[in-house]
C-alpha cells in the first residue's frame, strides 16, 4: 500500500499526536462548487455521476485541488444500498430522493436480500478503487454509509420525511417487523463497508441523519444497537492495519456516553452539542469529530475565523480532534470562505499541539 504523505487525520482519530488539528468537510465535494456542478452537468444526472467511478473520482478530488484538507470522502449517496435492494431509487427536482418500491407490509420486508457489494453495488467498490489510486497516498480516504435506522426511514416512507409517520407507525405497532427490517440493513451496511475497506477506504463513517428524532429508549435499541453490531463485524474482519470507525448521530449530543461504549473510535458532533462537555464526558475513549455550524460560513472571512477559533479553544489541548462542519456544507456557501475556514483551522489550532 502507498504510504500516506499526510495522516494526521488517521493519527487524529487514533488520539495520536498531530501538528495541527486535521480538517475536511461533510458534502465537501457538493454543489458549492463551480467544478462539481460542471461535473454533474456532464454525468447527465446525480445517479449517472454516482454510478460513474471515474467521474465520482474526478468530484472526489475536486475540493483537494482547491483546498489544503486533510482527508478525501468518498463521492456517493447513502442510498446505494436500498437502490441494491430493488426499490428504484430516483430523484425529484426540488423533493430530494425517491423511492418507487417502498416498504409497506411484512412481505416485502422478508422478500429483502442483502445485496453483494462487488456485484450490485461494484460500481461504488469500483469509484473507491479508482479514487484511492489517483490520491496516491496524498491523504486518507474516507468511505461511509447511512445508518441502518436512517436507511430504513427512506425505504418505508419511499423518500424523505418530516414526522416519519410510516415508519414510527411500524416502530410502535409492529417493532418485530422493524427489527427485522434493521437486521436485513445493517448485515448489508457491514458487508458495504467492509468491501470499502478491501477496495481501499482507510476510514470509514456511519452517518445516523435521523436518529435524533427517536425518544432514548427507541433510539437505543433501532438505531444504535444496529449500528454496534455493524462496528463489531467490521473490527472482527480488520487484519493488522487499524482502519477507524465514525460514528454520527445528528441531534444525537444526549447519547455521546453509549455511541462510545459502541466501539467506535470517533464519534461526530454536530453543532448542537458543547464539544468542551462532549470531551468532559468522554474522556479520552474515543476521537472527536467537528463541530462548527456550517451556516457559519455564510459570514465573512474574519468571523469565520473567530468561529474556528472558538470550536479550537473548545476542544482545547491535546490529542483527539477532527476538525468538521457539524454538519454537510451548504449548496449556496461561497467557496473562499470553506477555503477561510480551512485557513484559520491549520493556523490557530497549532497552539493546541505540542508538536
Amino acid at each position: 500500500m502507498t504510504e500516506l504523505k499526510n495522516d494526521r487525520f488517521i493519527r487524529a482519530l487514533l488520539r495520536q499526536p498531530v501538528d495541527v488539528t486535521p480538517v475536511w468537510m461533510m458534502r465537501q465535494a457538493g454543489r458549492y462548487l463551480p467544478e462539481y456542478r460542471e461535473t454533474r452537468k456532464k454525468a447527465g444526472s446525480f445517479m449517472d455521476l454516482c454510478t460513474n467511478p471515474e467521474l465520482a473520482c474526478e468530484v472526489t478530488l475536486q475540493p483537494l485541488e482547491r483546498f489544503p484538507l486533510d482527508a478525501a470522502i468518498l463521492f456517493s449517496d447513502i442510498l446505494t444500498i436500498p437502490d441494491a435492494m430493488g426499490l428504484g431509487l430516483y430523484f425529484e427536482e426540488g423533493e430530494g430522493p425517491r423511492f418507487k418500491n417502498p416498504l409497506r407490509d411484512e412481505k416485502q420486508i422478508a422478500a429483502l436480500g442483502v445485496p453483494d457489494p462487488e456485484q450490485e453495488l461494484r460500481y461504488v467498490m469500483d469509484a473507491v478503487r479508482t479514487i484511492r489510486r489517483e490520491l496516491n497516498g496524498r491523504v486518507p480516504l474516507i468511505g461511509f454509509s447511512g445508518s441502518p435506522w436512517t436507511l430504513a426511514t427512506y425505504m418505508v416512507e419511499g423518500g424523505s420525511s418530516k414526522d416519519f409517520r410510516t415508519i414510527k407507525a411500524m416502530l410502535y405497532e409492529r417493532p418485530e417487523l422493524l427489527d427485522q427490517l434493521l437486521e436485513t440493513v445493517a448485515q448489508s451496511v457491514a458487508l458495504y463497508l467492509d468491501a470499502q475497506i478491501k477496495a481501499g477506504a482507510q476510514t470509514v463513517m456511519i452517518f445516523d441523519t435521523w436518529g435524533g428524532a427517536l425518544t432514548p429508549s427507541d433510539y437505543c435499541r433501532f438505531s444504535l444497537k444496529p449500528m454496534e453490531r455493524i462496528i463489531q463485524s467490521l473490527q472482527k474482519n480488520m487484519g493488522d492495519e487499524k482502519v477507524p470507525v465514525i460514528l454520527f448521530t445528528k441531534n444525537g449530543g444526549q447519547w455521546l456516553e453509549a455511541m462510545t461504549d459502541t466501539g467506535a473510535d470517533a464519534l461526530g458532533l454536530d453543532w448542537t452539542t458543547d464539544l468542551a462537555d462532549a470531551r468532559r464526558r468522554v474522556g479520552a475513549q474515543v476521537a472527536l469529530q467537528g463541530n462548527l455550524d456550517p451556516s457559519v460560513l455564510y459570514a465573512s472571512p474574519k468571523t469565520i475565523r473567530e468561529q474556528v477559533g472558538k470550536v479550537l479553544a473548545s476542544f482545547g489541548k491535546g490529542n483527539g480532534h477532527v476538525f468538521n462542519l457539524g454538519h454537510g456544507i451548504h449548496p449556496g456557501i461561497n467557496p473562499e470562505h470553506a477555503g477561510a475556514m480551512i485557513e484559520a483551522v491549520h493556523d490557530l489550532s497549532r497552539a493546541y499541539h505540542d508538536q
